[in-house]
């Protein structure tokens, strides 16, 4: 909790959020209203920042950790 405080709540942010940053959230909901058509014609070099984020996200979550812990579960 100090840790936290002392980075204005950004630990517990990250960690709500599954590992999203501020900017991914303000981008989905920009997604979820615009499109990805308009998002990407509003600022295409902000779009393939946030799909570049969420796919390393994902790969994390879904793919390395999986494998990792499969690992060390298997005999």
């Amino acid at each position: 909790m100090a840790f936290d405080k002392k980075v204005d709540g950004a630990a517990s942010f990250f960690i709500k959020h599954w590992g999203k940053s501020r900017f991914m959230i303000a981008m989905s909901k920009k997604s979820q209203y615009l499109g990805i058509e308009r998002l990407w014609y509003k600022g295409p070099k902000a779009f393939i920042y946030f799909f570049l984020f969420y796919l390393i996200r994902d790969t994390i979550l879904y793919i390395i950790i999986p494998i990792f812990f499969a690992s060390l579960t298997a005999s």
